[in-house]
C-alpha cells in the first residue's frame, strides 16, 4: 500500500506541470500583424497542442503558425489530433543530431522575415539545448556533440553545462529572439532548472545572456575537458551574446508557467489530505546523486527517530552523476540506489525517485522505489547495492528488483522528483 501511494502522489505531482492545465488563460491578443509559434523542449509539443485548441476555440479568425521541435517519441499524446497550425518536429535527446541542427536553422529561417506588427509565442521547456542545435560557423556538430557528452559524463551541473551550449550555438542565449526583431517576443516557459532562471531553461534561446565566452572556456578547463581547437578559437575571438540591455529585448516578456515547487505543492496537498505530515527539503537541490541519497537516508534515519507519526520528505531539483563505469541508470535511480543502500534495511522507511518527463537519463524508465522490507529481498536475489552502486548501474539493480517504473514520455518537465515515507518505530 505504501508503494501505491508514493506512486499516486508522483502523478499527481506530474499532473500539476502538465501543459494542459497551464496555458489556455494566458493567451495574448492577436496582433496587428502575423501571430508565429517556436519552441522546443521536451512538453513542447504538449504545450503547441493546448496552446493551439486554444487558440482556435476563443479567435479562430487570427492567423497563427508556426514549428516547435521535441524529443522523439514526445510528440502529440493523441496522434489522432495533431496541430493543425503548428508543426512539430522531432529529434535527438540528450545528444543533438543532424535533425536538431535542421530544426533550429528552420527556426532561425521563419522568425527572420518578422517585422514591428507581428508577435513570436516561443513555448520552451527542458531539454530544448539539444533538440535546436546549431552550431556557429568554424564549428561542427561533431564538435558540440563530443563537448555536450563529456559535460554530462563529468558530472557539472546544469548551469555551468548550459553556459557552455549558449556560447556555442548560433541560437542560444537570445540569438533566437534577436533573429526575430523588430517582433515582440513573448516566451512561456516550463522550467527544468534549480532556481528556475528562465535565461538557463534550454539555454534560452529567446533570453539574453548575462555570462560570456570566457566563462563558457573556464568551465570547460576547470573540469578538464578536451577543448578543439576551433571551439577555442570561437570562444576566446567570439563578442558577447545579446546583453539584456539590449534595446531590442524592451518588448519582449517571459512568464515561467510552471516548475519544481509547483509539483511539489501538488504532493504535498495530496499528502496532507491523506493525513500525513510533510516536510519540505527544497525544490532546487542539486550535487552528485549518490552523494544526496546518503544525506538524505541520514537525515530519515534521524527523523524516524522522533517520528509519532508518519512523515513525508519531499525534494526537487537536478543532480548529476559522474559517470565512473559502463553501467546502466539516470541520476534518480542513482540517488535512490544510494538512499536505499545507506538505510541499510531499517524498517518503515519507503521511497521513490523519479524524472518529471518519464525518462530518467537515456534509459526507459521514469525512474524507481522501493519498500523497506526490499533490501532483504535484494540479499535474497544476490544483489548486493554498493556493487551495483560503483558501477553505475542503478538501473539494473532495480530492474532485478521489479522495482523500476515506467511511464512512458509525460511531455512535460520540471526535472527531479523525489519522495521518502517514514513510519514510526514499533517498540
Amino acid at each position: 500500500m505504501a508503494l501505491q501511494w508514493l506512486r499516486s502522489l508522483a502523478d499527481a505531482a506530474v499532473r500539476a506541470v502538465h501543459p494542459d492545465s497551464l496555458l489556455p488563460g494566458e493567451l495574448p491578443s492577436p496582433p496587428a500583424g502575423r501571430t508565429l509559434v517556436v519552441g522546443a523542449g521536451k512538453a513542447a509539443a504538449a504545450m503547441a497542442v493546448t496552446l493551439e485548441r486554444a487558440w482556435l476555440a476563443h479567435q479562430p479568425e487570427a492567423p497563427l503558425a508556426g514549428l516547435v521541435v521535441t524529443r522523439y517519441g514526445h510528440g502529440p499524446e493523441d496522434p489522432g489530433a495533431p496541430c493543425e497550425r503548428i508543426e512539430v518536429l522531432e529529434a535527438s535527446h540528450p545528444m543533438p543530431d543532424g535533425l536538431s541542427e535542421e530544426a533550429a536553422r528552420r527556426m532561425l529561417e521563419v522568425v527572420e522575415p518578422l517585422g514591428e506588427d507581428d508577435l513570436v509565442i516561443a513555448l520552451v521547456s527542458g531539454g530544448g539545448s539539444a533538440l535546436m542545435s546549431l552550431p556557429p560557423p568554424g564549428i561542427g556538430m561533431p564538435d558540440k556533440q563530443a563537448l555536450n557528452q563529456a559535460l554530462l559524463r563529468c558530472g557539472a551541473p546544469i548551469r555551468e553545462i548550459n553556459t557552455v551550449r549558449r556560447h556555442l550555438s548560433a541560437i542560444k542565449g537570445g540569438r533566437l529572439a534577436a533573429a526575430a526583431h523588430p517582433a515582440r517576443v513573448l516566451t512561456w516557459l516550463i522550467s527544468d532548472v534549480p532556481g528556475d532562471d528562465p535565461t538557463l531553461v534550454a539555454s534560452g534561446p529567446t533570453l539574453p545572456d548575462a555570462s560570456s565566452p570566457a566563462d563558457a572556456l573556464a568551465i570547460l578547463e576547470r573540469h578538464g575537458i578536451e577543448i578543439p581547437d576551433g571551439v577555442r578559437r570561437h570562444l576566446e575571438a567570439t563578442g558577447e551574446a545579446p546583453a539584456p540591455e539590449d534595446p531590442g529585448f524592451q518588448r519582449d516578456r517571459s512568464r515561467v508557467l510552471a516548475r519544481a515547487s509547483d509539483a511539489l505543492e501538488a504532493a504535498r496537498l495530496a499528502a496532507e489530505a491523506s493525513g500525513i505530515e510533510v516536510r519540505m527539503l527544497g525544490d532546487d537541490l542539486e550535487g552528485e546523486a549518490r552523494d544526496l541519497g546518503y544525506d538524505q537516508a541520514r537525515l530519515a534515519l534521524d527523523c524516524q527517530q522522533e517520528a509519532t507519526r508518519p512523515l513525508l520528505l519531499l525534494s526537487g531539483g537536478e543532480t548529476s552523476v559522474t559517470v565512473r563505469w559502463s553501467g546502466r541508470g539516470g541520476r534518480n535511480v542513482e540517488y535512490l540506489l544510494g538512499l536505499f543502500e545507506a538505510l541499510e534495511g531499517k524498517a518503515g522507511i519507503h521511497a521513490l525517485a523519479i524524472d518529471t518527463d518519464g525518462i530518467d537519463g537515456s534509459e526507459d524508465n521514469a525512474g524507481a522505489l522501493f519498500a523497506a522490507g526490499d533490501r532483504a529481498r535484494a540479499e535474497r536475489l544476490g544483489l548486493d547495492p554498493a556493487a551495483f552502486l560503483s558501477r553505475n548501474d542503478a538501473y539494473t539493480f532495480f530492474q532485478r528488483l521489479d522495482r523500476l517504473i515506467v511511464t512512458g514520455p509525460t511531455r512535460t518537465n520540471v526535472n527531479d522528483f523525489r519522495a521518502i515515507l517514514i513510519l514510526p518505530r514499533t517498540p
